[in-house]
């Protein structure tokens, strides 16, 4: 009797648990955190200067605690975990009336990360900023600020995007994209969590107080870094108003355009 009196709390846990897994599972799964309201617009900022051959944009984003609510974990350029790989950003969804923040990782090739127009390359579809070959990355000039560094793998390749939004989520009120076969075989393939850098990077955006949406109100005075965890000196961008990002051409979804290597 003890012990069914023991079990039956957690068999009621377990179905309740159940009733509304359905309800939830979509944006449970690959969900790392979830938020009770809508993450602030994108703020918009200009792209600092590589720090060097071989270095990936990583887009900033919106990052929640519940304590502090939103915060702004600032655009920042990274090294890839080994050559070839590239970097998907994450995003929030919206779905179930539930906000969920999809993680970012390093793949092969780039995967669905919401439609969301972070820029530099990331126009919402694919990548536009460049490819690998031959275990060096070429740099499309027209999305990236490679102007105080000598890198040679360098093309230009203008790029047209009707995507203007700066939400920062997909679902209801947000962008409405959905993954297209490629994107999805691109989830199936194997993942790379973030770098070392990158959580420390993250980590210290985290212990900024001018970086919760609280405080800043959607301009963060660290839009941007030259490199992970680099939150002071002169290479640090703040947010600015409402306009095209510099450094940036319109870019085209990932429909009707191929990239030079065939990749995205």
């Amino acid at each position: 009797m003890r012990v069914a009196a023991y079990c039956f709390p957690i068999i009621l846990g377990l179905a309740m648990a159940a009733l509304s897994f359905d309800a939830s599972a979509q944006v449970s799964v690959g969900v790392s955190i979830t938020a009770p309201a809508a993450p602030p617009l994108l703020p918009v900022y200009t792209q600092p200067p590589i720090p060097g051959p071989g270095y990936l944009w990583t887009p900033g984003y919106w990052e929640y605690e519940e304590t502090n609510g939103y915060y702004w974990v600032p655009g920042t350029w990274a090294l890839p975990p080994r050559p070839g790989l590239l970097w998907t950003p994450g995003y929030w969804g919206f779905e179930g009336g539930v906000y969920g923040f999809h993680a970012g990782y390093w793949g092969l090739h780039v995967g669905f990360y919401g439609g969301i127009n972070y820029g530099f390359g990331y126009g919402g579809f694919g990548f536009h900023g460049g490819f690998w070959r031959g275990g060096e990355f070429h740099y499309n000039s027209a999305v990236t600020n490679i102007s105080n560094t000598h890198i040679t793998n360098v093309y230009n390749r203008t790029v047209i995007n009707r995507n203007t939004s700066h939400s920062s989520f997909n679902g209801a009120g947000g962008t409405h994209a959905k993954p297209s076969r490629r994107q999805e075989a691109a989830a199936r393939e194997e993942q790379v969590g973030r770098t070392p850098e990158q959580e420390n990077h993250a980590r210290a955006a985290r212990g900024e107080t001018s970086l919760r949406a609280s405080e800043n109100r959607g301009r963060p005075e660290i839009a941007a870094t030259r490199r992970p965890g680099e939150f002071r000196g002169p290479d640090v961008v703040r947010a600015r108003e409402a306009g095209r990002r510099a450094h940036e051409r319109p870019e085209r979804p990932e429909r009707g355009e191929r990239h030079p290597e065939g990749r995205r």
